[in-house]
């Protein structure tokens, strides 16, 4: 893991430039509490500029004046037949109507829909998660609690496929990959306007080549359940879980673009959507503080023979140590103490971050850098670092993200001063941990989970509703996991 601190040191252009990174443990961070098809689509693509607008007091009105705007508005919160309702999402949908019922007057869309929302397993998604039974007997609702109940399932269910089931908000901080917003409320009206609503609103899922090879791996193990064949339950739930990790991506991938893959252990270049260069990383180990997040960065420059700035805490656990049982430790390994307990090693081929280390500014203080330690790569198990990700051919990626021939970057390595090296255009990173997705050669692969974190994901797949009645959400989500356990 590198944290930033500032140097001053002479670049390769003969001025002075600030040069911030150091390599080591990441301090402990607080958990994050944060029409036609056609339109539809494009909605999740770009949020067609249908970012939520605050209330006007005049929406605040009419709201108050309409027996289904009071409903909204009850401190109590939304409840239908037992269930809490998001009631956020039902105030930005109804305000677009007046807060008057929408859907007595609109059946077919409404058929549409439902049907949409019951097949939510075809996406890999518990149709229970929005509402199913209780859709299934709506019509034995009173008809205002039906139409506040369609619209919920409706707006759920779409914002499910548009940003995940399991939002950036729900999710630990170190897990904050996250697609342009989208106005789900517009984009059920624009979907009401199509020829298929139902269609419309599975629009707004992914379609990147993972995301298909997901779906028809998940047909093809359900069709061999049904046929009396006995499936690899762990292998569903994988695949189910790789979906949901999908949507937590733009819906239009840049076409350069670094991938580092920490499940996979692997980062893969590509240029015009095409893998270019493909090498063996180290990553986090396994222990939860240490584990590498997920996270979108871009790298802005190569610095060639960075100087390693070590952070308190490791320098108290792991350096002090050896300094008491070896007081030359210091000068044998180039290092130097600095103010607040820190520790610097100087720029060289022995140095942590190796003689490479590539910038990209995160919340995270995670950098791809070289390693001294070649033999590493040679390994299976590449998670022993401190998060921090250390590439095999980091040379061959310089010279590549530079556009620059791998005689330069040797050269200028060669001069033995630290230097930065912008890159033409700068490149964006994604750290993801994808446990199932696609290869270079459109083969679908699977990962053992050793982060444990693709069961976080299942279990929070599994919460029924937010709030309620915690007995009633604890069967539900004893009902919902029988059929996969971990």
């Amino acid at each position: 893991m590198i944290r930033l601190y500032t140097l001053s040191l002479a670049v390769s252009f003969g001025r002075r430039t600030p040069l911030m990174f150091a390599c080591g443990q990441r301090s402990p961070r607080s958990t994050v509490a944060r029409g036609m098809i056609a339109l539809v689509a494009a909605c999740a693509l770009n949020a067609c500029d249908l970012v939520s607008q605050p209330d006007t007091g005049q929406g605040a009105a009419q709201q108050a004046n309409t027996e289904l705007g009071a409903r909204i508005d009850d401190a109590s919160g939304v409840v239908v037949a037992g269930v809490p309702l998001n009631a956020a999402l039902l105030r930005r949908f109804y305000a677009r109507h007046g807060f008057e019922p929408v859907w007595t007057s609109q059946p077919a869309a409404t058929k549409s829909l439902v049907e949409a929302v019951l097949r939510a397993g075809d996406q890999g998604l518990a149709p229970d998660l929005f509402h199913a039974d209780l859709l299934r007997h709506r019509a034995e609702l009173p008809p205002l609690d039906r139409d506040l109940l369609l619209s919920d399932a409706f707006l759920t269910y779409a914002d499910a496929l548009a940003r995940g089931a399991v939002p950036v908000e729900r999710r630990s901080d170190d897990q904050v990959l996250t697609p342009s917003p989208i106005d789900v409320a517009a984009a059920l009206d624009a979907a009401t306007l199509s020829p298929d609503p139902g269609a419309a609103i599975d629009a707004l899922a992914p379609k990147t080549p993972t995301y298909l090879a997901l779906l028809k791996a998940l047909r093809a193990y359900r069709a061999s359940a049904a046929s009396g064949h006995k499936v690899d339950t762990n292998r569903l739930r994988t695949i189910e879980v790789g979906l949901e990790r999908q949507r937590w991506l733009p819906r239009s991938l840049p076409p350069e673009r670094a991938w580092v893959n920490v499940a996979d252990q692997r980062l893969v270049l590509y240029r015009a959507n095409r893998p270019i260069f493909s090498t063996r990383v180290v990553v986090g180990e396994d222990v939860r503080r240490n584990q590498t997040p997920e996270f979108r960065a871009t790298i802005d420059a190569s610095f060639f023979d960075p100087p390693w700035v070590i952070p308190k805490d490791i320098v108290d656990a792991e350096i002090l140590p050896k300094i008491s049982r070896d007081p030359t430790y210091l000068a044998h390994n180039h290092m130097v103490m600095l103010p607040g307990g820190e520790a610097e090693q100087l720029p060289g081929p022995e140095a942590g971050l190796g003689l490479l280390m590539f910038d990209m500014p995160n919340r995270f203080d995670v950098y791809l850098h070289d390693t001294p330690d070649r033999y590493i790569f040679k390994r299976d198990n590449r998670r022993i670092s401190h998060g921090c990700i250390r590439v095999q051919n980091p040379r061959d990626l310089a010279a590549l993200l530079l556009r620059e021939p791998i005689d330069s970057v040797n050269q200028g390595i060669a001069i033995g001063t630290t230097t930065r090296h912008d890159l033409p255009t700068p490149v964006p990173v994604f750290v993801v941990y994808q446990t199932a997705f696609v290869d270079a050669a459109g083969a679908l692969q699977f990962r053992p989970d050793f982060y444990e974190r693709d069961a976080e994901i299942w279990r929070a797949l599994q919460k029924h509703e937010p709030g309620g009645d915690a007995t009633a959400q604890t069967d539900q989500r004893t009902r919902l996991s029988a059929r996969l356990t971990f």
